[in-house]
């Protein structure tokens, strides 16, 4: 992952997990193809648009003809049951589930030998709260994605998924009992999920597919029921 020659592809790359991820292939020399609908020095567009990600496609193939690692990134919209209309959920579910199997699709031929496919999932493909089921039926969509494209693309790339937790993109230093309530006693960084897209990526994680890693630290794994570590439940809540 030391070499110019190598090829990387981020959506939504443009903020937050995205940008730390598109930084940390930068830093090892990669060259970085970043879509986001963010205005920037990228290719700006909309992923949830079929046209834009053939447009993208065409772009990055006719510079490099090559991909070594493409990460599915762009986060889809999150919206209730409540108020979320069958276009707003349709949406989501193009930006979070579609696009990452289209935009697979349509570099596919260009895979370098040793090519790697990392989705960004959430914890919530596993847990909900209350009026979150856009974002949260992508979010498992992508995750079940994942296994089925690491079957199909087998000997061509390893696919796997990641599923952060809270992960602050803002920069704020997070205390008190945000941070205390994580086993790990913080807050998720960007980083923490660069880091483990990295690991993905390199022959370290060669014998890894279909799998997906849950960062969050520890999150998923606490139980909690009332009155237990001082949280009272209240009716509402």
């Amino acid at each position: 992952m030391n070499s110019e020659a190598n090829v990387a592809v981020v959506t939504g790359g443009a903020h937050g997990i995205g940008k730390a991820v598109a930084d940390a292939f930068t830093a090892r020399g990669c060259t970085v193809f970043v879509i986001d609908q963010s205005p920037g020095d990228w290719f700006v567009g909309d992923i949830g648009n079929k046209e834009t990600l053939e447009r993208f496609a065409r772009h990055v193939i006719e510079r490099t003809h090559r991909v070594d690692y493409l990460v599915n990134n762009a986060p889809p919209p999150m919206a209730g049951i409540d108020a979320c209309s069958y276009e707003a959920f349709q949406q989501a579910l193009a930006i979070g589930v579609t696009a990452p199997f289209y935009l697979t699709k349509l570099l596919m031929p260009w895979f370098a030998p040793g090519a790697s496919v990392v989705n960004i999932s959430s914890s919530r493909d596993r847990m909900s709260q209350p009026q979150t089921e856009s974002y949260t039926a992508a979010k498992g969509g992508i995750s079940a994605l994942t296994h089925a494209m690491a079957v199909s693309l087998a000997g061509k790339a390893r696919v796997n998924s990641i599923s952060p937790g809270w992960i602050d993109t803002t920069g704020a230093s997070i205390t008190g009992a945000d941070a205390a309530q994580q086993p790990v006693g913080r807050v998720g960084k960007p980083e923490d999920i660069a880091a483990m897209v990295l690991f993905l990526c390199s022959e370290q994680a060669g014998f890894l597919t279909g799998e997906n890693i849950c960062i969050d630290g520890g999150m998923t794994r606490q139980m909690i029921y009332h009155e237990d570590h001082g949280w009272i439940y209240k009716e509402g809540n």
